[in-house]
């Protein structure tokens, strides 16, 4: 009977989708052409994963969309998977991805 080894097994990835994970504020700034069918397919991306946003806001400017979307409650992880979504969509100029949480506790980890 063979002696028994011992088996280095390399440490499992982060689970970065665990709920248990610190979530933030996101704050979506997408600017797109004015399709008739873009705002559908843009809240289409967090309702297929069974979030509501705080808040919508659109405003037409000529031939564009400018788009502010407020979501609570995810980890930064999944707020960047969704940028990267919404970049992908069709008619989609530009998506900027913000949180405004980090923003506050910037000054002060500067200041210690």
């Amino acid at each position: 009977m063979p002696h028994l080894e011992a088996v280095n097994t390399p440490a499992p990835r982060a689970d970065v989708w665990n709920v248990s994970n610190a979530h933030c504020l996101a704050q979506y700034q997408i600017l797109a052409e004015a399709e008739p069918d873009l705002l559908v397919r843009v809240l289409n991306l967090f309702a297929l994963q069974f979030l509501t946003p705080e808040q919508v806001n659109v405003q037409r400017l000529d031939d564009l969309l400018s788009i502010d979307i407020v979501m609570g409650g995810l980890s930064w992880h999944r707020a960047q998977v969704i940028a990267e979504k919404l970049r992908n969509l069709i008619s989609v100029c530009s998506v900027n991805l913000q949180n405004p949480d980090a923003a506050w506790d910037a000054p002060a980890q500067a200041a210690g």
